[in-house]
C-alpha cells in the first residue's frame, strides 16, 4: 500500500488536536476590556503552548520517518492510529493541567499520555522498518541510538513521580523532553540528504 493516505489522515487528524486545543481557551468573562483580565488563562495558555509544541514535534518527525518509506501495510496503520490515540488525548490532558496547574493526577495523566504516545512512536517506527527494506533508508538511519532517545522515557517518568511531590519540577521534566525534540531527527535528515541523486 502507498503511504499517501496514512499521511493525509494523519495531518488532519493532527490539525483537529491542535484546533480542540486552542478552543478550550476562553475568552476572559470579565468585560472591563483589561490585560489583567488575561491573568487566570497564563496557565491554560503556557499548557497550551507546550502541547502545541508537542504536537508540532511529532508532526515534523512523522512527515521525516515517512520521507524515508516507500510502502505501508496493515501492521503501519494500526501502529499509527495507535499513535494517533494517543496525540488525540492531548486536549484532554492538556486542559486539566491548564485548570490545575498545581495538582498531581493532572500533571501525571498528561505525563502518561506523553509516555505512551512515546511508545507507540516506537512501534510505528519499527512497524515501518518491518513494512519496508531492513536495509533501507530509514533502518540504517535510525540504527543508531541517539542520547535524547535513551533519556526521554526517563525524563518522562521523572515528571510523573515528581507530580506527586514538586509540581513545578514536573512540569519542567516535560518542558525539558520538548526541548530536545525541537530540532526534527537529524539522522534521517542525514540519510534523506546522502540518498538525493547528485
Amino acid at each position: 500500500m502507498e503511504k499517501n493516505r496514512l499521511e493525509a489522515f494523519s495531518d488532519g487528524v493532527l490539525a483537529i488536536i491542535i484546533t480542540i486545543m486552542v478552543l478550550e481557551l476562553k475568552i476572559p468573562e470579565s468585560g472591563d476590556g483589561h490585560f489583567s483580565a488575561l491573568l487566570p488563562l497564563v496557565p491554560k495558555f503556557l499548557s497550551y503552548i507546550l502541547s502545541f509544541i508537542y504536537v508540532g514535534i511529532y508532526w515534523n518527525n512523522h512527515h521525516h520517518m515517512l520521507q524515508c518509506c516507500k510502502v505501508v501495510n496493515g501492521k503501519v496503520l494500526w501502529a499509527n492510529l495507535h499513535l494517533l490515540f494517543w496525540l488525540s488525548l492531548f486536549p484532554f490532558t492538556t486542559a486539566w493541567v491548564g485548570e490545575n496547574h498545581t495538582s498531581a493526577a493532572p500533571l501525571a495523566l498528561y505525563g502518561f499520555v506523553l509516555f505512551m504516545a512515546a511508545i507507540a512512536w516506537v512501534i510505528l517506527l519499527n512497524c515501518l522498518i518491518h513494512a519496508n527494506d531492513r536495509s533501507g533508508l530509514l533502518a540504517k538511519a535510525v540504527e543508531n541510538k541517539t542520547l535524547k532517545e535513551q533519556a526521554s522515557p526517563f525524563i518522562y517518568i521523572a515528571g510523573i513521580a515528581s507530580a506527586f511531590f514538586i509540581p513545578w519540577l514536573s512540569i519542567a521534566f516535560y518542558a525539558l523532553s520538548a526541548i530536545i525534540w525541537l530540532v526534527p531527527d537529524k539522522r534521517i535528515e542525514k540519510a534523506l540528504k546522502e540518498a538525493k541523486p547528485e
